[in-house]
């Protein structure tokens, strides 16, 4: 971590000045597997606390929270819980997925990052986000910038002045191999100047 937070100082200027004015940021770690990804899906648009909010709602309404057992609640109850139609489709998408073996999710540790996205994005409902935030808060990818974000997207424009993503993307580049420490301190910086607390299940 100290590794890192250095040559991003030394990278750009914009760390130094985060990290001299609001410190340095926890690192969120969740862990693997089928309930991180429920979570996920729920964080998909909305805040993380609202999310939250809904994810323990599902887990208080079904203990045994399990593929199968997921699968089996109506549409109706999911919405009484304030899931949307749509996530419910995506939750139960992943719910078949893993029932139907087409994908393992305790395999995925032990693959490269594109590996996890190659097998991660044929399911309906996990896009590029989904996998950018469950590769480096799960399986700890180091190097990973997701501009799909709209925290990191905004804040970015706002520090460096850059409103095209293929600029952002190409300008970017110089903090890799440590991109993902890189987003933990934008998300840092866009968090403290909104006077916003959150924490991570």
């Amino acid at each position: 971590m100290k590794h890192a937070l250095d040559f991003l100082s030394e990278q750009d200027v914009i760390f130094k000045m985060i990290i001299e004015k609001y410190g340095i940021p926890k690192i969120p770690k969740r862990p693997e597997g089928f309930e991180t990804l429920v979570l996920l899906i729920l964080e998909q648009q909305v805040s993380i606390d609202s999310a939250k909010a809904t994810f323990l709602k599902l887990k208080a309404r079904e203990k045994n929270f399990q593929p199968q057992a997921l699968l089996n609640l109506l549409d109706e109850e999911f919405r009484n819980l304030g899931v949307s139609r749509q996530k419910t489709s995506y939750i139960k998408a992943l719910s078949t997925a893993i029932l139907n073996n087409e994908i393992d999710l305790a395999s995925l540790g032990a693959k490269t990052a594109q590996q996890v996205r190659e097998e991660l994005i044929k399911i309906k409902g996990i896009g590029n986000w989904t996998v950018d935030i469950y590769l480096m808060v799960c399986l700890q990818e180091p190097d990973l910038l997701p501009l799909g974000d709209i925290a990191v997207l905004n804040t970015i424009k706002e520090l460096l002045q850059i409103e095209s993503k293929e600029e952002i993307e190409i300008y970017t580049l110089r903090w890799s191999p440590c991109r993902s420490v890189a987003t933990f301190l934008l998300w840092h910086y866009y968090l403290e100047k909104r006077g916003r607390k959150i924490t991570f299940l």
